[in-house]
C-alpha cells in the first residue's frame, strides 16, 4: 500500500470511530432526555437527525460518485426512528453498477454497520424502483415515504416524478386493505390478545401508518389536520388519532428500551416494568399492568373503530361510484351502494331504539355488508342513549331477543355491538369484562373476547360449512330445539369474571335478571341459570373424575337431571374449552366429554351402570373388530379371561382389540412387551406395556417420558389376575412437531430394555419455568379423598407444568407403596390439572394422608 492510502486508511478509520462515538453519545442523550421527559416527537425525530448526520459523514468519507443518491426509505423516510429500528436505505443509481461501484457500495455498508447502524438497504436503477414497486406492494410502499439524504439531487427527483405518475391509488388501496386483512388473520382479528404486538396487531401501530399511506398516495395531506381539512374525519377524530399514535409510540419507545431490541411485543415479562415506567399504578384489585393493558386495549379499540370509518371513507373519494339512488328501507335507514345508512344524522336521537334496529337489518338483508361512515360514527356518539329507560322498553328488549334467534350475522353483528359500546351499553355488567384480562395461563384472550369466541364456535355448529369439524356437535346442535338459548348462557358463562368469588354463581345473578327482564319462559330461564352456574361442571367430571366408574357417572346425571340440560352443557362446553386458546383444546379432550355424554345419556334413559358404560357392546365391538383383522372365534377368551370388569369399562372396544391382537398367544410371556401407535385421534402417540408387575414400574415408565420430553396426557394402569401389568399412555410432543412414526420403534425398544433390565431409575432433568409463570406464578394444591365407594382414594392436584412433574408425583406414591389405577392429566397451558385414582398406602389414615400430600406439595413448588 502506498504510504498515501495508509495514511488515508488511518484517517477514515479514526474518522469511523469519531462517528461511532457521537452516534453512541447523541443515542444516549436522547435517551436521557426522554426518560427525564417522555415526549415522542423529539426521541423519534432526533434519532432520524442523529443517523442522518452519520449517514451523511460516511457517504462523503466514500469518495461516491456524483451521480448517484442516498434515499431514505420506509419508517427512515417517515423522519421518524424508533430506539432500536432498523435504518432503511435506498442507493439510487442513475445506470446499473460496474464492478468499481460494487466494491465502493460494499465498503460504504460495511461502514455503516461499524459505526453500529442496524441497515437494511437496497441498490436499484429508477427504472428497477419503478418496475419493482408495480410488481410488489411492500417495496412500493417503502418507497412511498422516501426522502432525499445525500448525492445527486436531480436524480431523486427524476425518481420521485416518475414514481407518482406510475402510482395507481386504486391498485394500492386494494392491496394494502388486502394485506392489512391477512395481517389481522395472523393475529385473529383482535387486538384483545392478552399479549399483542403493538406494532402489527389490530389496533396497533401499522394501522395508523396504514392510514398514512393511503391519504399520502392519494394526495389527501401528511397530517391528521388534513384530513380534517377533506371532511374524511372530524376535528374530534383527528384529536383522538394523534393521542392514540402519542400513546403507542411511547409503549414501542419504551419497549425497545427495556429490552435493548426491535421487540414489539407486549408479553408478559414487559407489561408490569412497562407500566411502572408510563405512570401506571396499582388499582383496588388490579395489578398496574392490568390497568395499563385496559388503557392499551381501549386505544387499540377506538383505533379500530375510527379507521374503519377513514377507510370507507377513502373508499369512498378513490372509488366515486356513479351517483347511486337510495334504497329506502324504512323511516330511518336506507341503502346506499350495499352499506345501511342512516337517512339523516339525528336518527338516533330521534328514535334511540334504532341502535339496536340497524344491528338487526344487517342480519336479516343479505344484500347490506356494512355500515355508512356516517352510521358507524352516530352509532358511537349516540351509545350513551342506552340508559335504564331504554333497557326498559319491551321493544328494544324484543329486538335484542330478536338479534340472538336470526339465521345469519349473529357473530358479526355482537362484534360490532362489542366494538361500538352498544353491548356494555345494552347489558352493563359487560363493561366490566371489556378488556378484562385473565392471568390463568391458558386462556389468551381477554373476557369478552373469549365469550365472543364461545359465541362464534356455538354458531359455527349450526352452519352447514363448518359441519365437517366437529359433525356430532353439528348435530346435536341442530337437533336442540331454541338453540338461541345456549348464546344467551355464553354472553353470561363468565361476565363476572375478576369480581372475587365464584364467578359461576355471581353470573348466575346476572343471566337470572336478564332472563327476567326479557320474559323468558320458566323453562328457558332455569336452563340458561342452569348452564351457567354449571358452565365448568362436565370439564371437571371429564377431566378430574373416573368416568368409568359407574359412581361417578350417576352423580353427573343426577347434577344434569335430563337430555336436554346434558346437551345443552355439552354443546357449551365444548365451545368454551376450544375459545380459551387454539392450543388447549386437542382430540384427547373432545374424546373424554363425548365418552361422558353418551355414558350420561344411557343412563338418563334407563340403563343399568353396565349398560350405561357399554360394557356389553363394547367388548362385542371388540370381537368384532377381531374378526375383521382374521381372527378366529374365541381365540380372545384365554386373554380376556385374565382381565376383570374394571379393565373392560377402563378401555374402548378399539383399544380393547389392539390389546387382544398383540397378546392373546403370549399371555405369560417373560419379557416386556412393549407396544406403540399413533393415537385413535391422530394426535400423538398411544403406547402400551405388558409386564410382569414390579417395583416402581409407573416411576420407571414416567422417568423414560419425561428423558424423551414426552408430556403424559392420559395413563390407564391395570394388573391382570395372574399379576401382570397391563399399563396404556397417550403421550404428545409439548412442541407438536415430532415425527410420531418415526420415535415409535425407539420407545418399544428402549423402554423394553429399561423394563427388563430393572436397573436403577434415571432421574429427568427439572425442567424451565415459562417465563409466563414467572410473573403469574400458579400455587400448588394437593388433596387427597375417598371416592364415592370409600375404597379407593382421588389425589387431585393443580400446579406449574414442567417437564418431570408427574415423575415427581409418581416417585412419592412408589415411595409410601401407594397403587396408582388411573391418571388424568389436563393441561391447560402452563397450568396441569391432574388427577390420580390411588388405593393402599394406609391411606385411610389421616396421619399417611397428611405426609404424602405435604411431600407431593414440596416436589411441585417450582
Amino acid at each position: 500500500m502506498a504510504e498515501g492510502d495508509h495514511t488515508k486508511s488511518k484517517g477514515s478509520l479514526a474518522n469511523t470511530i469519531d462517528i461511532a462515538r457521537a452516534l453512541a453519545q447523541g443515542q444516549t442523550e436522547l435517551r436521557e432526555s426522554y426518560m427525564a421527559r417522555p415526549a415522542t416527537a423529539p426521541m423519534l425525530k432526533g434519532r432520524a437527525r442523529l443517523v442522518d448526520d452519520a449517514v451523511q459523514q460516511i457517504w462523503r468519507g466514500c469518495d461516491l460518485p456524483a451521480e448517484i443518491a442516498l434515499v431514505a426509505v420506509g419508517g427512515y423516510g417517515r423522519g421518524e426512528l424508533f430506539p432500536a429500528s432498523d435504518v432503511d436505505l435506498l442507493i439510487l443509481l442513475g445506470e446499473p453498477e460496474n464492478e468499481a461501484l460494487k466494491t465502493q457500495l460494499s465498503e460504504l455498508v460495511s461502514t455503516l454497520w461499524d459505526v453500529g447502524l442496524d441497515i437494511g438497504h437496497s441498490v436499484r436503477t429508477v427504472g428497477e424502483c419503478l418496475s419493482e414497486a408495480g410488481q410488489d406492494v411492500t417495496v412500493q410502499t417503502n418507497l412511498l415515504e422516501s426522502r432525499f439524504l445525500i448525492g445527486n439531487q436531480d436524480l431523486y427527483q427524476s425518481f420521485v416524478e416518475r414514481f407518482r405518475a406510475a402510482l395507481d391509488i386504486k391498485a394500492f388501496f386494494k392491496a394494502k386493505r388486502l394485506e392489512q386483512e391477512q395481517r389481522y388473520s395472523r393475529y385473529n382479528d383482535t387486538p384483545f390478545s392478552l399479549e399483542p404486538n403493538c406494532k402489527e396487531s389490530p389496533g396497533g401501530l401499522r394501522d395508523l401508518q396504514l392510514l398514512g399511506w393511503i391519504s399520502r398516495a392519494a394526495g389527501y395531506g401528511l397530517t391528521w389536520r388534513d384530513l380534517v381539512r377533506r371532511k374524511l374525519i372530524t376535528p374530534d377524530e383527528a384529536t383522538d388519532l394523534r393521542q392514540i399514535e402519542r400513546f403507542l409510540q411511547h409503549v414501542r419507545i419504551r419497549l425497545h428500551y427495556l429490552t435493548g431490541r426491535a421487540e414489539d411485543r407486549l408479553l408478559f415479562d414487559h407489561q408490569e416494568k412497562i407500566a411502572r415506567a408510563m405512570g401506571f399504578e396499582t388499582a383496588p384489585g388490579k395489578r398496574a399492568s392490568e390497568v395499563f393493558m385496559q388503557r392499551y386495549y381501549v386505544e387499540a379499540k377506538k383505533l379500530t373503530q375510527i379507521s374503519t370509518i377513514l377507510l370507507q371513507n377513502y373508499g369512498a373519494e378513490i372509488f366515486p361510484a356513479r351517483a347511486a339512488s337510495a334504497e329506502i328501507i324504512n323511516d330511518r335507514f336506507q341503502c346506499i351502494r350495499e352499506l345501511l345508512d342512516i337517512r339523516h344524522d339525528q336518527v338516533f336521537q330521534e328514535h334511540p331504539p334504532a341502535l339496536l334496529e340497524c344491528f338487526l337489518l344487517l342480519q336479516q338483508r343479505s344484500d347490506l355488508k356494512g355500515m355508512t361512515a356516517r352510521t358507524l360514527r352516530a352509532l358511537w356518539l349516540n351509545r350513551k342513549l342506552i340508559t335504564a329507560a331504554f333497557r326498559a322498553d319491551p321493544v328494544n328488549r324484543a329486538t335484542f331477543l330478536q338479534l340472538l334467534r336470526q339465521r345469519r350475522g349473529i357473530i358479526h353483528e355482537f362484534r360490532r355491538m362489542n366494538q361500538y359500546g352498544i353491548l356494555s351499553r345494552y347489558i352493563p355488567a359487560w363493561r366490566r369484562i371489556v378488556g378484562q384480562m385473565q392471568h390463568d395461563l391458558f386462556h389468551v384472550y381477554t373476557v369478552d373476547q373469549h365469550i365472543m369466541m364461545v359465541l362464534r364456535n356455538l354458531r359455527r355448529f349450526t352452519m352447514s360449512e363448518h359441519g365437517h369439524e366437529y359433525p356430532l356437535m353439528t348435530r346435536l346442535m341442530l337437533g336442540f330445539e331454541e338453540h338461541w338459548l345456549l348464546y344467551v348462557a355464553a354472553l353470561f358463562h363468565d361476565i363476572a369474571k375478576g369480581r372475587g368469588g365464584d364467578h359461576s354463581k355471581l353470573g348466575m345473578v346476572e343471566a337470572s335478571e336478564f332472563c327476567k327482564l326479557h320474559a323468558l319462559s320458566d323453562d328457558q330461564h332455569q336452563l340458561v341459570v342452569w348452564l351457567v352456574e354449571h358452565h365448568l361442571t362436565m370439564s371437571h367430571f371429564a377431566q378430574k373424575e373416573d368416568t368409568t366408574n359407574p359412581e361417578v357417572v350417576k352423580r353427573f346425571a343426577e347434577t344434569v337431571s335430563d337430555e336436554r340440560r346434558l346437551t345443552a352443557l355439552y354443546l357449551l362446553t365444548h365451545a368454551d374449552i376450544r375459545g380459551t386458546s387454539p392450543k388447549v383444546w386437542n382430540g384427547w379432550k373432545g374424546k373424554l366429554l363425548e365418552d361422558l355424554y353418551f355414558a350420561t345419556q344411557r343412563m338418563l334413559r334407563g340403563a343399568t351402570a353396565q349398560q350405561a358404560l357399554g360394557l356389553d357392546d363394547r367388548q362385542e365391538d371388540a370381537r368384532a373388530l377381531l374378526r375383521y383383522h382374521g381372527l378366529r372365534q374365541g381365540v380372545e377368551e384365554a386373554f380376556w379371561s385374565k382381565l376383570d370388569a374394571v379393565y373392560f369399562m377402563r378401555h374402548s372396544a378399539e383399544e380393547i382389540a389392539w390389546h387382544t391382537r398383540l397378546l392373546y398367544y403370549r399371555t405369560e410371556s417373560a419379557d416386556p412387551v412393549v407396544k406403540v401407535r399413533v393415537a385413535e385421534n391422530g394426535e400423538g402417540l398411544q403406547v402400551m406395556v405388558f409386564t410382569k408387575d414390579q417395583k416402581d414400574l409407573f416411576v420407571r415408565v414416567c422417568s423414560f417420558f419425561a428423558k424423551l420430553g414426552f408430556t403424559i396426557l392420559d395413563a390407564k394402569i391395570h394388573t391382570t389376575r395372574h399379576g401382570y401389568a397391563l399399563d396404556s399412555f397417550i403421550l404428545q410432543d409439548p412442541g407438536k412437531e415430532s415425527h410420531y412414526r418415526d420415535i415409535s420403534a425407539l420407545i418399544e425398544h428402549d423402554l423394553g430394555a429399561r423394563l427388563a433390565a430393572q436397573g436403577p431409575i434415571d432421574r429427568p432433568t427439572k425442567g424451565r419455568v415459562s417465563r409466563q409463570l414467572k410473573h403469574f406464578p400458579i400455587t400448588p394444591h394437593v388433596r387427597i379423598r375417598p371416592d364415592d365407594s370409600g375404597r379407593q382414594y382421588i389425589l387431585s392436584l393443580t400446579a406449574a407444568d414442567r417437564p418431570g412433574l408427574l415423575f415427581a408425583v409418581a416417585e412419592v406414591l412408589a415411595k409410601y407403596g401407594i397403587g396408582l389405577q388411573t391418571a388424568k392429566i389436563a393441561t391447560l397451558g402452563d397450568r396441569v390439572e391432574d388427577t390420580f385414582l390411588l388405593s393402599g398406602g394406609g391411606l385411610s389414615q389421616d396421619a399417611q394422608v397428611l405426609r404424602v400430600e405435604s411431600e407431593i406439595l414440596e416436589r411441585l413448588i417450582v
